[in-house]
């Protein structure tokens, strides 16, 4: 079977399901192909790469991405999975939870319940935690969740609606992060919170280092900029030695792909400036990188772009929706 035709199949196959696992009729989301590595690795697998509001974005009603699915994409989260307990967790709750989850059981060929072992959430922008209303009683009606909060994202959803009534009815049980403090998964796998700085109107925002038994992948979805890490004490090539793959901020491609906007003073890093700053880099270390988080403007969206080609001739990546990488 060709490649065109395995990834049809599989976009089939990936339907919704009701929180008692029946069929629904979720009209199918293209989902491209989840590379697997052997199914006894630990690994995380890319369940979205778009920014928070997706892509195609609402309100574009002239995006031909609304008719064309294959290159529709949802937003940036990991799944992270252990097959040797048939455990599987979330970095992110997003508004594709729906079919991330779904994507994410069928990846881990583990149980049915519970769907979900817990989520650690990066901080309180849109696309980063509204997904937890699919745990309420309204949808799935989820019993103690384990949801990983730093303190001010604790705060946040205990005082606000409709998040404090995940709580109150036990769908949901927060529980504390501090930054550089591991959390255990299992046998060798751990998740770390990372503190960058970023627009914080409601929570902290961190970044992850996500452990395995034999490799590490760090995920940073937003960040201001690799100058305001600098200043506050870490570099990210620094970062960047102590592990094996990287997932950074890839919000924008460049100032001006958003007409009439001077995008200067936006808090991402230009993935070109990214490029630029990262090219000093052995080509071992500019080939973890992969960009993620991508706005629904972003040119590095299209494939065969201009924008993808100089990612490529840069010795860096695009995060790709259903990718697969051992821990």
């Amino acid at each position: 079977m060709n490649a065109r035709k395995t990834i049809a199949a599989i976009a089939l196959l990936l339907t919704g399901c009701r929180s008692d696992g029946t069929a629904t009729n979720t009209p199918a989301i293209h989902t491209p192909a989840i590379h697997t590595p052997s199914i006894h690795t630990p690994s995380i697998v890319v369940l979205g790469i778009a920014q928070d509001g997706g892509a195609p974005q609402a309100g574009r009603f002239d995006d031909p991405r609304w008719d064309n699915p294959a290159q529709a994409r949802m937003v940036a989260c990991l799944g992270i999975i252990d097959p040797r307990t048939g455990k599987r967790w979330m970095i992110d709750a997003t508004p594709d939870f729906r079919r991330q989850l779904t994507d994410l059981a069928r990846a881990s060929a583990g149980p049915a319940r519970p769907a979900l072992d817990g989520i650690f959430l990066t901080h309180a922008h849109i696309g980063h935690y509204t997904g937890l209303m699919f745990l309420g009683h309204e949808s799935m009606g989820t019993l103690n969740v384990p949801v990983w909060v730093m303190p001010r994202m604790d705060a946040f959803l205990r005082a606000n609606g409709p998040w404090d009534q995940l709580v109150r009815y036990g769908n949901i049980e927060l529980r504390p992060l501090a930054a550089g403090t591991k959390v255990e998964l299992g046998d060798g796998l751990s998740v770390t919170p990372i503190v960058v700085p970023h627009r914080q109107e409601y929570s902290e925002v961190v970044g992850f280092r996500i452990s395995g038994p034999t490799r590490s992948v760090l995920y940073i979805p937003d960040i201001d900029s690799w100058d305001e890490w600098d200043a506050a004490g870490t570099r990210i090539e620094d970062v960047l030695q102590t592990v094996d793959a990287a997932y950074l901020d890839g919000t924008f491609f460049a100032n001006g792909e958003i007409p009439g906007r001077d995008m200067t003073g936006f808090p991402h890093p230009f993935i070109t400036k990214s490029m630029e700053r990262f090219a000093k880099l052995p080509p071992e270390e500019r080939a973890k990188v992969h960009f993620i988080h991508l706005n629904h403007t972003n040119p590095a969206l299209m494939p065969g772009s201009d924008a993808q080609r100089q990612v490529e001739a840069a010795g860096m990546h695009l995060a790709e929706q259903g990718e697969r990488s051992p821990l």
